[in-house]
């Protein structure tokens, strides 16, 4: 299909603040805020101005239950397309021999991939929550600690790193359906052999919850775990750099199940304008400058755990292999959840998360956004020293506010 430009005669922004004036103050200062703080949020970062046309696009209106050549809904023909275009991205960027691309987040392909190979009261192993297990690892407040038995595995007390002889006394005890391996603040690369050779020892599925680590997958700067998981289920936000959504990705023995556990068990309409802007995300993570930048994102975060360790806050892991840093901020005399709301007022926006072995907090950092504004190494010391400074005295928050607003604007998210 050819792709025609057409421009608009008055901008979408003007036509909202007529429209509706107080939706567009609204989103004109959420624009106000990203561009004059920083994003350090590790799930978050800017897409391109493609994506977000993509998100604001005619697609928004079409209903499109079920899949392309198989709808529930007429008109479908060109919706097909592109979400055959999306797949077919994804297959190939990833190395997939199926890729479903409806999952309206990252916790919704979660549940599609446990629908697909479990049943309610079956054992799942995973990362326990104390040490970096997501909600859908099981949370007794989520679906997954309600519907599953979970046990959970955990880290060296020393290293920090995953204790891998403990998941393997753990798999050999409970005999479990299916191991899960991932994590939303555990900086380091998971050795994904490791898992296979486990999960085939016990007749375990393996599924692999890649949604920090897939942008960085794309990129070639982290080991991918579609070679080994049955299952692998992700995000195209975060690093991939994409709309706020789901995939899975599995092989073609597991592709029925999958695509029939997201519709039409999990959910319903796929959401055509955030297929289609996956497709773009894809086509964007397939160019060269996106490996560069993943390499880009892994070299920052290194230098500022680097940093953040040398001012004398507490690194997890010694460091990180990813855009994930993890720090404690007790060596500074603050809590985390005290020191979040400091830098906060500076204008450094950040996660708390739970340490692991203890009850209290850190923060988790990520420079996933920070790169994609174009700040390289000697900006991440920059963050550091900042950081530090208003964590040492909260009271520097006022001052700090200026310097992160000049940073910020030297690096706009969307250049003029």
């Amino acid at each position: 299909m050819s792709v025609t430009s057409t421009p608009t005669s008055t901008p979408p922004t003007d036509l909202l603040c007529r429209q509706d004036p107080e939706l567009a103050e609204i989103l004109l200062g959420e624009a106000a805020r990203q561009s004059t703080t920083l994003q350090l949020i590790a799930a978050e970062n800017f897409t391109s101005r493609a994506v977000l046309a993509a998100l604001g696009s005619p697609l928004a209106n079409k209903y499109a239950e079920g899949y392309p050549g198989a709808r529930y809904h007429g008109g479908c023909e060109i919706v097909d397309v592109a979400e055959r275009v999306a797949v077919e991205r994804a297959e190939q960027l990833f190395g997939a021999a199926h890729a479903n691309v409806q999952s309206h987040s990252g916790s919704s392909a979660v549940l599609a991939a446990y629908a697909a190979l479990l049943r309610p009261g079956d054992t799942v192993l995973a990362m326990g929550l104390p040490f970096g297990g997501h909600l859908t690892h099981g949370s007794p407040a989520n679906f997954s600690g309600r519907w599953f038995d979970f046990v959970g595995y955990g880290i060296d007390a020393d290293s920090g790193l995953i204790d891998h002889e403990q998941v393997l006394a753990l798999a050999r005890a409970r005999r479990p359906k299916a191991i899960v391996c991932g994590s939303i603040a555990y900086p380091r690369h998971i050795d994904h052999a490791f898992f296979r050779s486990v999960a085939d020892e016990v007749g375990a599925y393996l599924i692999a919850d890649a949604a920090h680590p897939i942008g960085l997958v794309a990129g070639g700067a982290a080991p991918s775990p579609v070679p080994y998981a049955d299952v692998v289920c992700a995000t195209t936000h975060k690093v991939l750099r994409g709309p706020r959504g789901g995939m899975i990705l599995c092989g073609s023995d597991l592709a029925e199940r999958i695509d029939r556990a997201v519709f039409p068990f999990t959910q319903s309409g796929a959401q055509m304008h955030t297929v289609a802007a996956k497709a773009v995300a894809f086509g964007e993570a397939a160019a060269p400058a996106f490996a560069a930048y993943a390499r880009q994102v892994v070299a920052n975060a290194r230098v500022l755990a680097g940093a953040l360790a040398a001012e004398g806050l507490g690194v997890a892991t010694g460091g990180t292999d990813t855009h994930m840093v993890v720090v404690d901020p007790a060596p500074l005399g603050v809590d985390g959840r005290t020191a979040r709301g400091a830098l906060a007022a500076a204008g450094m926006i950040l996660d708390t998360c739970v340490l692991p072995h203890g009850d209290a907090r850190g923060l988790r950092l990520g420079t996933a956004a920070l790169t994609t504004q174009g700040m390289r190494e000697a900006e991440m010391r920059e963050v550091a020293a900042l950081l530090a400074a208003v964590v040492r005295d909260g009271t520097r928050a006022v001052q700090a506010r200026g310097e992160v607003r000049e940073l910020a604007g030297r690096f706009p998210p969307y250049p003029v």
